[in-house]
C-alpha cells in the first residue's frame, strides 16, 4: 500500500528538522516518491507554515543554525533523538519543540537511523558537543536490546528526559525522569469500547517491536484475560516485518483466522498495519464494520481508512510537551525525579458497530 500523504509529510518534516535544507530531489530518492509528490507534499506544508520552500530546496521554518548546515546540539541546544521513520513520535518532537522555543532554548532533531545501537553514538556525539539537555526516544526493538541501553543511558551526564518509554522498577533508568502514555488504560479502552458493543470474540494483530507495541500487546492479553464477558481472544503478529527479528511469530492469513476463531471484533496496532490489514479483510469478503468491527491503535492516520477507524489515541503531542516541560525544571535545579504517564482517548469513528 502506497504510503499516506500524511505518513510522508511527517517524515520530510523530521528530515527537515534534522538536517536544515535539504533538496527536493534528494527527499523523493530518499521517500521512494516522485520529484512532483514531494514538491507538492512541500506546498502543502509550505501552505500550513510548517517548511519554507526554495528554488528545489526544502527549509525549516526556524533554522537551527544556518541556513547551508544542519545544527548540531552544541553551544547549549538541548537535543532531541528519535527514531527513522517512526511517525508516531513526530507528533511528540513537535510537542516538545514548542515549548523549548518558547523558553528561548535552540533544539537539535537526531534521527537515528534503523541499526541496532545507533542512538548511543548519536548521544555520546551531542554531549561532546555540548548539549545542554537530552529528549530521547531510543527504537529498543527487542527487551534485550533496551536492557543493553540502560547503563550508558544512565550515565549521560545532562538533564535527561525518556520520551514515550518507560523503563522497568528497578532497572538502571529507573530514576530518570521520563513521559509515556499509559497503554495499558488504551488497551482498555479499545477492550471496553468493543464489549460494549456486544463483542465477545476479540483479537489483536499487533506490531512487536517497540516498546509501545509490547506494552499494547501486555495490556491487551491481561485485560482480554481478565473480562468474563471475552469468549475467545489472541495475539497476532500485524506484518511480516513487525516483530523484533528474523525469530518473530508468522503472519498468518488474518481473514482466515478471523472466520475460523468467529472473531467480530479486532484491536489493529498501528495506524498503516490496521489500514492494510482493513484492506486484507474486504478483499477476502468480511466486511467493516458489519462482519468485523474495527478499533486501530495509535491514531495517526486512523481517520483517513475507508471507513474511517474507529481509533485509540495516545496524547502524542502533549507527551512531547510534558518531557520538555520536565527538562526545563530540570535545568532550572529541580533534582526530583518524576515518572508520568498521560491518559489515550478514543475516537469513535466508523469502523465498530453494535453485534
Amino acid at each position: 500500500m502506497r504510503e499516506p500523504s500524511d505518513v510522508r509529510r511527517q517524515r520530510i518534516l523530521g528530515v527537515v528538522g534534522s538536517r536544515g535544507a535539504v533538496r527536493v530531489t534528494d527527499l523523493a530518492v530518499e521517500l521512494e516518491v516522485s520529484v512532483v509528490t514531494v514538491r507538492r507534499d512541500v506546498e502543502e506544508l509550505a501552505r500550513s507554515g510548517q517548511v519554507r520552500r526554495g528554488h528545489g530546496v526544502v527549509r525549516p521554518i526556524a533554522p537551527v543554525r544556518s541556513e547551508e548546515a544542519p545544527a548540531s546540539a552544541g553551544d547549549g541546544a538541548v537535543a532531541l533523538v528519535v527514531p527513522e521513520r517512526h511517525t508516531y513520535l513526530y507528533e511528540a518532537v513537535h510537542g516538545a519543540r514548542a515549548v523549548l522555543e518558547e523558553a528561548g532554548l535552540r533544539v537539535a532533531l537526531h534521527i537515528a537511523p534503523q541499526v541496532p545501537g545507533a542512538e548511543r553514538p548519536i548521544v555520546e556525539r551531542v554531549l561532546a558537543d555540548g548539549a545542554r539537555g537530552l529528549l530521547i526516544a531510543p527504537r529498543w526493538r527487542s527487551a534485550d536490546a533496551e536492557e543493553a541501553d540502560y547503563a550508558w543511558l544512565a550515565r549521560a551526564d545532562v538533564p535527561t528526559v525518556l520520551v514515550e518509554r518507560r523503563p522497568p522498577r528497578g532497572s538502571a533508568l529507573h530514576a530518570v525522569d521520563s513521559v509515556s502514555s499509559d497503554h495499558w488504560y488504551g488497551a482498555h479502552l479499545a477492550v471496553d469500547h468493543l464489549l460494549s458493543l456486544g463483542h465477545r470474540r476479540i483479537l489483536l494483530a499487533a506490531r512487536d517491536d517497540s516498546p509501545t507495541a509490547r506494552a499494547v500487546r501486555a495490556a491487551f492479553a491481561e485485560i482480554a484475560g481478565s473480562r468474563p464477558e471475552v469468549e475467545d481472544w489472541g495475539v497476532v503478529l500485524s506484518a511480516p516485518d513487525a516483530g523484533p527479528g528474523p525469530g518473530a511469530e508468522p503472519v498468518a492469513d488474518f481473514a482466515g483466522q478471523v472466520r475460523e476463531r468467529g472473531t467480530t471484533g479486532v484491536v489493529l496496532h498501528g495506524d498503516v498495519e490496521a489500514l492494510m490489514l482493513v484492506g486484507h479483510l474486504v478483499e477476502q469478503g468480511v466486511r467493516v464494520p458489519e462482519d468485523c468491527s474495527v478499533v486501530a491503535y495509535d491514531d495517526v492516520v486512523a481517520g483517513l481508512g475507508s471507513p474511517p477507524l474507529t481509533a485509540v489515541a495516545p496524547p502524542k503531542a502533549e507527551v512531547g510537551k510534558v518531557a520538555a516541560e520536565l527538562l526545563l525544571r530540570r535545568l532550572a535545579g529541580d533534582t526530583g525525579t518524576r515518572r508520568v504517564e498521560l491518559l489515550p482517548g478514543l475516537t469513535v469513528r466508523g469502523s465498530t458497530m453494535s453485534v
